[in-house]
């Protein structure tokens, strides 16, 4: 193929772009609509659960029917079509039941898109594999811009309107899956290689375990850091900038990984990244008193999601190959972000009160530790290679 083939570039970022804006609106608001329905906060951390646990399954049956029908485009357009169709129902149900049924059925379909789009993006740019991080900078953009908007928003009208905003978002993510061009592969079938025997190869295992440790570490940082700063008497504004300079130091690392990748090979960025990620753990749960030290740590997100996401693609590329890509990125989704979610949360609120705030970020360290002796040990010793 000839690197001088055009890359949809604003078509495939313009669906990150919206589908992270509707991530943005779910993440920090959906808690306070399920407040404002009348839901505790038992039945609002279940409800929770519910949208990151269908990643454990969904993304897997996706993956497999996209990989046997040649069809991803397809079958994300479909999904996100009914991932808008249902979060409108929200508008409907009033009960508990009727949230937890409506929430399994919407985040089956929507958390079974994005793994499949990353396999159409990575099979776009196939000749030119440094252009992702250009082309995934633009989720960040459209969280920290949907975060931002639709909190201005809240402050000028009823959060009763929130799913009617975040449908409006699904519903253009879809329209962005519309009109991106599907990936021409090659024409062969099968793959000489067996997708059980890549799995179950040993640095492929290990490179699941350690995304897994990781997930697990992030968990706590997504369920109760706000909680935590305001522990410290942290103000309000003070506590969103924190969130945001994280997303800025994410986007930052995007738009300079082409460089880095032209200069330092996956195996260096993914280990320095791991270390980095033991250390912005260690900071938070040791000094969260210093707002200094808070802003470096928060700086470190830059390698603790950004680089380790940009490496985890081109691994999974290349471990995977053309004919088992859409199985190979369901799986990355469903043990990191699905299984790695369910554990981390289940473990952050469980020793959050056994032991404490801060023994569950040092735990959150120590997993990023092990996830580095992994790495160093299993991970791309013979296969990673820089892109000079």
């Amino acid at each position: 193929m000839n690197e001088s083939i055009a890359i949809p570039y604003w078509r495939l970022s313009s669906f990150y772009g919206f589908y992270f804006a509707a991530l943005g609106g779910l993440l920090p608001f959906w808690s306070l609509y399920l407040e404002n329905r009348g839901f505790n906060a038992l039945e609002i951390g279940e409800l929770s659960a519910l949208l990151v646990g269908t990643k454990v399954i969904a993304p897997n049956i996706f993956g497999w029917i996209a990989d046997h029908t040649g069809k991803s485009l397809r079958i994300i357009r479909i999904a996100q079509f009914l991932a808008a169709l249902f979060f409108l129902c929200f508008l409907q149900v009033t009960d508990y039941k009727g949230f937890a049924l409506v929430t399994l059925v919407f985040s089956f379909f929507w958390n079974a898109a994005l793994p499949q789009f990353e396999a159409v993006t990575l099979f776009h740019i196939q000749t030119q594999p440094l252009r992702y991080a250009q082309i995934r900078l633009w989720g960040s953009i459209g969280f920290i811009a949907a975060v931002l908007g639709i909190g201005w928003l809240l402050d000028y009208v009823s959060i009763a309107v929130l799913p009617i905003a975040i449908t409006g978002l699904l519903t253009l993510t879809w329209i962005s899956a519309l009109v991106t061009p599907e990936a021409h592969t090659s024409s062969h079938k099968q793959s000489s290689t067996g997708i059980l025997r890549i799995v179950f190869s040993a640095e492929v295992l290990a490179f699941l375990v350690v995304y897994l440790l990781l997930q697990i570490a992030h968990s706590p940082y997504y369920v109760f850091f706000s909680l935590y700063l305001k522990q410290y008497h942290y103000s309000a504004s003070m506590i969103g900038f924190l969130w945001a300079l994280g997303v800025f130091a994410e986007i930052v690392l995007f738009m300079l990984m082409r460089r880095l990748l032209e200069r330092v090979n996956l195996r260096k960025i993914l280990l320095v990244s791991i270390a980095l990620s033991s250390l912005r753990w260690f900071l938070t749960a040791r000094y969260a008193d210093s707002l200094s030290i808070m802003l470096t740590a928060q700086l470190c997100h830059a390698a603790t999601f950004a680089s380790l996401h940009v490496v985890a693609m081109h691994l999974i590329q290349g471990y995977f190959g053309k004919h088992h890509q859409g199985k190979g990125q369901a799986l990355y989704s469903s043990v990191s972000f699905g299984l790695g979610g369910v554990l981390g949360g289940y473990y952050s609120g469980y020793f959050w009160a056994l032991l404490g705030s801060e023994q569950v970020f040092l735990l959150a360290a120590a997993c990023c530790a092990c996830a580095l002796l992994i790495a160093f040990i299993w991970v791309g010793r013979d296969q990673i290679k820089s892109f000079h």
